[in-house]
Formats: C-alpha cells, sequence, structure tokens
C-alpha cells in the first residue's frame, strides 16, 4: 500500500466516524476539514445554516482573477435505524471479499470517500502552481432535498469569479454522468371530522379521502409508464411516483379525523413539472374539495412542499463534459435516476457533470462499501485534474 492509499484511509477513517446523518448535525466534521485546510494555509469559509447547527464550506487553491473548476460533494448521510449491519457502520471497517479490498461505513461510497480522496490531494494541488483556479465545495443536506448548496453557491458566486464548472464527486464508478432526474417531494394532509364508526354520517372519513387522491396518483403513474420515450437513456424512462409515507386513525371502531401523506414525483429532464401538481391540485379542487365540504365545511385538505431539485439537464460538450473526458478518457456518457446537486449548480449558470468513485448501488444500504480501486482511481483523476490546471493551456471551448 503506498502511503497516499494510506492517507486516503486515514482521512476516510475520521469521516466515517462522525454521525452526520441528516436529521444530526455536521459541523464536528466541518470542523475537521476547516482545521485540515488551516494546517495547510487555506482559507475556507463558512455559510451556516439558519439554526446554526449545520455548515457548508468551500475554499480555493490558485489564482483569484480568473474562472476555475469547483469540485463538490455533500457531508450528510442516510441513517442506518432498522438496517442490519455487519459492523458499526460509523466506524471504518476493512475487509477483502471476491478479490477486492472493500472499505466499509455510512457514507463511504456515498460520498465521503471522494471527499477524502480530495483532502488526500490538497498538498498536491497547493505545490502545483495552478493556473486555473480549483475550488472545494462541501454542503450539508443532500440527502434530504439538497437544502444547503443554494446558499454555498450563492456566497460563491459573489465572492469568486463565476466558476468555469462543477465536477460533483456522487458515486458513478468514475464514470460520467451528464443527465439526471429531479425530485418535486410534497406533503398531504386530510383533514375530516372524527365519529363513532357506527354512525359514519356523523363523520368525514379523511383516509377514505386520501385514498382517492393516492389513486389519482397511482393512475398518473401508470399514464405516464405508457406514455414516454424509450431511447431517452433513463432507466425507468418515465417520470416516476411514489407515495412514501402515510399516517391516519386512532382506532378500528372511529371515523378518521385526520390522515397525512408524503409523496413525490420524480421528473425527467424535458417533464413539466408545474403542470403535474396544477393537474393534482385541480383534481383535489374539482374532484374532492366539493364532496368533502358538502359532508362537513370544517373539513380541509393541504399540501405543502418537502423538496424541489430540477433535472440535470444534458448539455452536450459542455466545459464539464469535455474536462470530464479529457480526465478519464471516456468517450461514453451515462444518466442516472437520482437527484444530485448537479442541477443546482447548472440552475446558478455553472456547467455540471457527476464523475465520483463506488457505486451507487452499494449507497444508502445496509454495510455500504467502497473499493479500494475505486479510491485510487478518483486520486488518479484528481492527479490529471492538476495537470490540467497547471499546464496553462485549459481550453475546454
Amino acid at each position: 500500500m503506498t502511503k497516499h492509499q494510506l492517507k486516503v484511509e486515514e482521512i476516510l477513517r475520521k469521516l466515517i466516524s462522525f454521525n452526520t446523518v441528516s436529521s444530526e448535525s455536521n459541523l464536528e466534521l466541518i470542523s475537521f476539514i476547516e482545521t485540515s485546510f488551516s494546517q495547510l494555509g487555506i482559507q475556507s469559509t463558512r455559510v451556516v445554516s439558519d439554526d446554526g447547527k449545520k455548515s457548508n464550506i468551500f475554499a480555493s487553491i490558485g489564482p483569484t482573477d480568473t474562472a476555475g473548476v469547483i469540485l463538490s460533494g455533500h457531508t450528510d448521510v442516510v441513517p442506518v435505524k432498522n438496517q442490519k449491519w455487519d459492523t458499526n457502520p460509523f466506524e471504518l471497517t476493512k475487509k477483502n471479499i471476491d478479490n477486492q479490498s472493500r472499505i466499509y461505513g455510512r457514507g463511504s461510497a456515498d460520498m465521503k470517500g471522494f471527499i477524502a480522496a480530495v483532502m488526500a490531494m490538497l498538498p498536491k494541488f497547493l505545490n502545483s502552481d495552478l493556473k486555473v483556479p480549483v475550488h472545494f465545495s462541501f454542503s450539508y443536506d443532500e440527502e434530504v432535498g439538497c437544502k444547503g448548496v443554494g446558499r454555498m453557491i450563492e456566497k460563491m458566486c459573489s465572492d469568486l469569479v463565476q466558476p468555469k464548472l462543477v465536477l460533483i464527486g456522487e458515486p458513478t464508478n468514475m464514470k460520467i454522468v451528464t443527465a439526471h432526474k429531479g425530485i418535486q417531494g410534497f406533503h398531504t394532509e386530510v383533514s375530516g371530522i372524527a365519529a363513532h364508526s357506527s354512525a359514519p354520517q356523523l363523520g368525514v372519513n379523511a383516509i377514505s379521502y386520501a385514498a382517492e387522491i393516492i389513486q389519482f396518483l397511482n393512475d398518473l403513474s401508470v399514464e405516464k409508464q405508457l406514455d414516454h420515450d424509450k431511447e431517452n437513456g433513463f432507466f425507468p424512462p418515465w417520470t416516476t411516483f411514489n407515495v412514501g409515507q402515510i399516517a391516519g386513525g386512532e382506532a378500528l371502531n372511529i371515523i378518521p379525523e385526520s390522515c397525512s401523506f408524503n409523496w413525490e414525483f420524480r421528473p425527467l429532464p424535458n417533464e413539466n413539472t408545474e403542470l403535474i401538481k396544477e393537474r393534482y391540485d385541480r383534481f383535489i379542487e374539482q374532484k374532492i374539495k366539493p364532496r368533502l365540504k358538502k359532508e362537513n365545511p370544517l373539513a380541509r385538505i393541504t399540501t405543502r412542499p418537502l423538496a424541489s431539485v430540477p433535472p440535470l439537464r444534458p448539455e452536450k460538450n459542455s466545459p464539464a463534459e469535455i474536462l470530464a473526458r479529457k480526465l478519464t478518457g471516456a468517450n461514453k456518457t451515462h444518466t442516472v435516476s437520482y437527484v444530485s446537486e448537479a442541477s443546482l449548480f447548472q440552475s446558478s449558470g455553472i456547467p455540471a457533470v457527476l464523475c465520483g468513485p463506488g457505486s451507487i448501488d452499494q449507497a444508502h444500504q445496509a454495510n455500504e462499501w467502497i473499493t479500494v480501486e475505486q479510491l485510487d482511481e478518483c486520486t488518479n483523476f484528481l492527479s490529471r485534474l492538476i495537470s490540467w490546471a497547471k499546464s496553462g493551456s485549459p481550453e475546454l471551448g
């Protein structure tokens, strides 16, 4: 094992040890990254959440008067509750399985492995006389709707020369991803009237009305499956819907007073997301509410947003894609159905692609792991980025 491999694993071990599940604070991890920057003489900037419990952080190496490249990742991870882990999820464990050297731990693939590789390469970035600046961007709350990165993008764009592109280190097995679906998430609550189940005429059954609304979402899902472009490169190749959580009712013999559910749809880049939400609202206004109010004027339905991340639109031969091709040698690009921060950078005028170590198949699972080979491939990718950034001829079209 090389000295550099040991450094990556040492940093990854520390990163995994921080419980940065999205419901928890990430400030200990941010302090660790901030100290690492400071020890190398790199000035960093925190962009803190409204409640002060979480923070983004960014830093730069290289000239300050020209457009640079952002290396971006998120610091939060998904929960481990109710997952059956063979090891402590917040302790790095290394195993050799199927001729692979695997590193286990929550966030190893998604996406602390990428952050560890970047942090291990900081001295090389610092000592390479970069002609193009490289910015390091680490965010909070990506896993719950990319809620943290927006304010950091705004801060970066105001403090820096508008960056030329961003490389997001999501787990793609170091393949180039140029498009992904978005997510629109909502909480709908039906408020009815409680009554004894033997006298249903005195109550308003919130669960029954919620079931009709959910069926409407199921019908929309079928509609999208039956009418889609099979050659759009996505799997599945249509806008998907999911009702992920539902709660309601007090007892078998009580007309349920309330029922709430969380639902989402994941639009393709060319999907009209506003039209989908308009159809949903219109169905409730025209088909549900009149009957609901007729039963009892006090009954009501409310819907509020939970998450909103636009799709990453393909931009053929964008500066981000061209650079990723140069660094990987790949000619083929890919699409994915999960969501990332890339589209928020793109919405701010910064071309973006995904390219990072590890497999999304391991993300969010019990016994999450990444191979040492993937971490090595990532550090080699970063070495080629350094060579390009100091070459003095970084034209990307």
